[in-house]
């Protein structure tokens, strides 16, 4: 670091009583009290270099031997105006970049200019200023911290603006190049490979090398700082995210690991309006919008992940800005890249009692979906025989066809991730006891159909909420079961569905007539089926001359609490006992379970499926083709 000495008298400053002297044979005859301190000092020294005194002085009408000057409103307090003193009676004093800036400011109230007397300490300090300070990239940065405690001197004198166009001017260029006045960054040198080549990951690390340094700012001069920065346009955007995240993982909350209920019981048991409270979140708040307001504009500059802990630290400082659906839009475009911990953001509203933020999850969703229309039809083919010269243009717009095919596809296979991102974050959140199931089906349908392949992960989910929810009525089951497409269940789904009790009926026998066609189709059997499960069919819209449409074979792991014993599904008469079991359900359903023509939804359902007083035997029958030989005997 830069230093510069003035003086070559030494030290003979001393206190005596609380008054600060300096050793001399000429008795002293100026009083000076600064911020309630009070110097025994002589008026040639100091009025020959500071204009103000002299003023002060000659507007005095005191006649004592002590004539007194207070200056209550001094810049850097008694350190600024003893350093100055200490100038003008030529003491030994050292200029650095941590009191550059008080020693500026105070020789600027003083006056010590050059009309003054020549080479006074206005002039000094501004020529190791320009020369030393600016030049190294250290300096610099500890300087413009400075200012932060003279925010207007620092205006006018143009300290600050000085600073931040040096440190703006010196991130453009290789750290080699740069007076750094330290050892290179922590980060830096991790990036160093084993054979000591330097990676990709280094060399990223090198253009980035000046974002820790500037961290340390406060956010009012780190700001204008990155927007000087950001102006000149030749920091690449994912370079300006990074440093982004480096300085909110540097003064946000710790918002990684923070459960909402937890976190909503610490603030209640504490005085969230104690003074000291609503000063740190104010200053938190300040510092997310300001970060909100430095992204990037373009897309996957900054990861989704750091998108969404800053939602998160929105929620915990409670945030009601415009910042937070700025940065839910933003998600939005590219959900994709998010894990289902990174959506589990914890609602700390005290309007409801949901452990996570649902209602910012939608309106993520709702900006996913708006991305990437369906792709434009081809253009028709000329009816010729042959290709006519086409023009420019006509090749530029089928350019731009086929980059729009392109961005399609691509969009296509990230409405599949985000399927399965949801279906994830469906199984998350079904476990919240508080969770309203209007909120948690309009999850499940904020993601179009052709985007699930299968419904493994969903069907999962909704076993979930209804363990979660055994008070749901039947009425409640099945509006939840209507988004669960049974066509769509592998094997080992349809097997743990067949006994999940908390099914309701129409669910359980969809799920066994679709694996017993499933079965038929696979074994290459086309048998004829009985007549009421054709009526079953018919009653829930599917034509049963038509064969079915294969199923996704895709199996997921099914977790430990949510396992089933299978041994007797590879019976029919497990089967069957569960359907009878689930018939009984239904003879009690409630008569307020009407159609719009007035019959009973039990009466309307048995009438239309026949099922005769003994249906073992049918459903033995139906099942038939599942059993091995050893069994069919």
């Amino acid at each position: 670091m830069k230093f510069m000495k003035l003086g070559s008298r030494p030290d003979t400053f001393y206190t005596f009583e609380a008054v600060r002297s300096v050793s001399s044979e000429v008795s002293s005859d100026l009083i000076i009290e600064v911020k309630g301190s009070r110097y025994l000092l002589h008026k040639f020294p100091l009025l020959s270099k500071c204009l103000r005194l002299q003023r002060l002085c000659s507007e005095s009408t005191e006649s004592s031997s002590h004539q007194l000057v207070q200056l209550p409103d001094f810049p850097g307090g008694v350190e600024a105006f003893e350093l100055c003193a200490k100038f003008c009676y030529g003491i030994t004093i050292t200029l650095c970049a941590y009191n550059i800036v008080p020693a500026r400011c105070a020789a600027e109230y003083l006056q010590m200019t050059e009309d003054v007397e020549k080479g006074n300490l206005i002039y000094k300090i501004e020529v190791f200023f320009n020369s030393c300070i600016l030049q190294g990239w250290k300096d610099s940065i500890v300087t413009l911290q400075s200012t932060s405690a003279f925010p207007l001197s620092s205006e006018d004198l143009g300290i600050t603006s000085r600073c931040i166009e040096s440190i703006a001017s010196k991130v453009f260029t290789h750290p080699s190049k740069v007076s750094l006045s330290h050892s290179p960054s922590r980060r830096l040198r991790d990036n160093v490979s084993c054979n000591g080549a330097e990676s990709q990951r280094h060399n990223q690390a090198i253009k980035g090398w000046w974002a820790e340094d500037i961290a340390e700012l406060g956010i009012e001069l780190y700001w204008r700082t990155m927007i000087a920065i950001k102006s000149s346009g030749r920091v690449p955007s994912n370079l300006i995210g990074d440093a982004l995240k480096i300085y909110a993982s540097r003064w946000l909350p710790n918002i990684s690991h923070i459960d909402g209920s937890v976190y909503k019981q610490k603030v209640s048991d504490s005085d969230s309006d104690s003074d000291s409270a609503i000063k740190i979140n104010s200053k938190h708040r300040l510092l997310l919008e300001s970060i909100v307001s430095l992204l990037p504009g373009e897309k996957g500059a900054v990861s989704c992940s750091f998108l969404l802990k800053l939602i998160k630290a929105s929620n915990i400082l409670n945030d009601a800005s415009s910042s937070k659906i700025e940065l839910a839009r933003r998600v939005g475009l590219q959900l994709e890249e998010a894990r289902v911990s990174d959506l589990l953001i914890p609602s700390l509203s005290y309007k409801n009692d949901t452990l996570y933020d649902v209602d910012i999850v939608l309106t993520i969703l709702e900006e996913f979906m708006l991305q990437g229309q369906s792709p434009p039809t081809s253009p028709p083919r000329s009816k010729l025989g042959f290709e006519r010269r086409r023009s420019r243009s006509a090749e530029n717009i089928d350019f731009k066809l086929q980059g729009s095919r392109r961005s399609s596809s691509a969009s296509h296979r990230s409405k599949l991730k985000g399927a399965k991102l949801v279906d994830g974050y469906l199984r998350e959140i079904a476990r919240d006891v508080n969770l309203p199931l209007s909120k948690f089906i309009a999850v499940a349908e904020s993601i179009p159909e052709f985007s699930r392949l299968d419904h493994d992960d969903l069907y999962r989910a909704i076993d979930i909420y209804l363990k979660a929810h055994p008070d749901l009525n039947k009425k409640e089951r099945k509006r939840l079961c209507r988004i669960l497409d049974c066509k769509k269940l592998s094997m080992d789904a349809c097997m743990h569905a067949a006994q999940n009790e908390f099914l309701p009926l129409r669910v359980v026998v969809q799920v066994l007539f679709f694996e017993q066609a499933r079965a038929t189709m696979n074994g290459g059997k086309v048998t004829e089926l009985p007549s009421k499960i054709k009526a079953l069919l018919a009653a829930n819209g599917i034509d049963p001359s038509r064969p079915t449409a294969p199923l996704s074979t895709t199996t997921t792991s099914i977790p430990a609490d949510d396992q089933r014993s299978v041994s007797g599904l590879k019976s029919p008469y497990s089967r069957t006992s569960t359907l009878k079991m689930k018939l009984a359900e239904d003879d009690d359903l409630d008569m307020n379970d009407m159609n719009p023509d007035g019959i009973g939804r039990s009466s309307k359902f048995k009438a239309l499926c026949a099922i005769p007083t003994q249906p073992k035997r049918m459903f033995s029958k139906l099942m038939s083709v599942n059993r091995n030989p050893s069994e069919k005997k």
